[in-house]
């Protein structure tokens, strides 16, 4: 028994931030859209912050004042960065300021279900939306339209499917697409703390021993830390208790926060590079963690998925009139658009890996040079800040 048949211009499958953005953004631009997601959830009862924090660059800030969907942010759960601080392994750092960058800040903080509850808000007054909670289970593509059929049978025919539905995407493993994956043998560990000392809205990194530990500044007297560990020592930092695991970050970070008190339990995630060989098929195009994965060392891969959606988002708004959205011509638009970001991003983010991965006291000495030697070139810094920025 077949069930009910509905036609929209598009259909975005994945509920995170960057599908749901997607989404709001293609309703905007005044397209009928399908998304395939669930609601955001709120941080456990009891808990203070969402374990699930991200640095927010100014292009994804312009991007979301867009939307209308900043302005509708909490300003007291968002915290500015001013300053960052990198050292390196061997007393080297490398200090990037706002000031001496000629920018209002270098990025913000704000957490998953912060950003997330506030695009489902946006997403409920659109018309032209219709957000299903339902499974995507078999994609049919012809010359005219794209068919999605859902698990309780109802089809939803659209002229292009967006894939936002991770790194394990299933609209990717319904295209040919090619994808390449390098485990990092890391887990990435985060948690929430409140400090003891103020972290004066500095973001703080050390690379120690091939791992990346960074303390983010949360709003009030509390940091969100990203630790980048070898599998076998995450394993062991998860297993302890949380008096343990407070001192054992304590210790990393140089007591330079004070006494630290654990608010939101650790929690783990593998830590790999993948690569697509294509980020579109015949009436799909892919975005965010389905069509690329980054080291979470420089906090850009969320801001890498928000331009991926700007880009789709104005290719297909500047369409000429007698193309529809699926068309290849387009679709190679979007493709071509976002091939230098992405792989400019993913050369830096592995290189930087790769190169405090290196043993030896030759690697270590070369790496922290250069760490300095980057810190006395203003211009340099300038560049980085610039591209940081997005």
């Amino acid at each position: 028994m077949r069930g009910n048949s509905q036609t929209f211009q598009a259909v975005v499958v994945g509920g995170g931030l960057v599908g749901k953005a997607a989404a709001l953004a293609l309703t905007q631009i005044g397209m009928r859209v399908a998304l395939l997601a669930q609601p955001a959830s709120s941080p456990a009862p009891g808990v203070r912050f969402d374990s699930r924090v991200y640095a927010f660059s100014s292009s994804s800030q312009a991007f979301l004042e867009r939307l209308r969907v900043w302005q509708a942010l909490d300003a007291t759960r968002i915290a500015p960065v001013y300053d960052m601080r990198v050292f390196g392994d061997a007393q080297a750092e490398l200090h990037f300021s706002a000031f001496q960058a000629a920018v209002p800040q270098l990025a913000w903080i704000i957490e998953s279900s912060q950003v997330e509850q506030a695009l489902d808000a946006a997403l409920r007054f659109q018309p032209q939306l219709n957000w299903l909670d339902a499974r995507a289970q078999a994609l049919e593509v012809t010359s005219e339209h794209a068919v999605v059929t859902l698990d309780d049978g109802d089809t939803l025919s659209a002229a292009l499917v967006i894939g936002a539905d991770g790194a394990h995407s299933w609209v990717r493993a319904q295209t040919d697409a090619t994808v390449k994956r390098r485990d990092y043998q890391q887990t990435g560990i985060v948690a929430n703390f409140s400090l003891g000392k103020p972290h004066g809205e500095t973001a703080t990194q050390w690379f120690t021993g091939g791992e990346v530990v960074a303390m983010l500044p949360l709003a009030g007297d509390y940091g969100s830390l990203v630790w980048s560990a070898h599998t076998a020592h995450a394993d062991e930092l998860l297993s302890m208790s949380p008096e343990q695991f407070t001192a054992e970050v304590e210790r990393i970070t140089g007591e330079r926060f004070g006494a630290l008190e654990c608010v939101t339990p650790p929690r783990g995630f593998p830590l790999a590079l993948q690569t697509v060989d294509r980020l579109i098929a015949p009436r799909v195009a892919l975005v965010g963690d389905a069509a690329h994965m980054i080291h979470p060392l420089a906090g850009q891969g969320m801001n890498l998925g928000l331009r991926d959606v700007v880009s789709l988002t104005e290719t297909l708004a500047a369409k000429e009139a007698f193309r529809d959205i699926g068309d290849p011509i387009l679709l190679r638009r979007y493709e071509r658009s976002r091939r230098e970001d992405i792989q400019r991003m993913m050369v830096a983010t592995d290189g930087l890996h790769r190169l405090f991965a290196l043993p030896g006291p030759i690697a270590k000495g070369i790496r922290n040079a250069g760490l300095a030697l980057v810190g006395a070139q203003p211009q340099v810094k300038r560049w980085l800040v610039s591209h940081a920025l997005g």
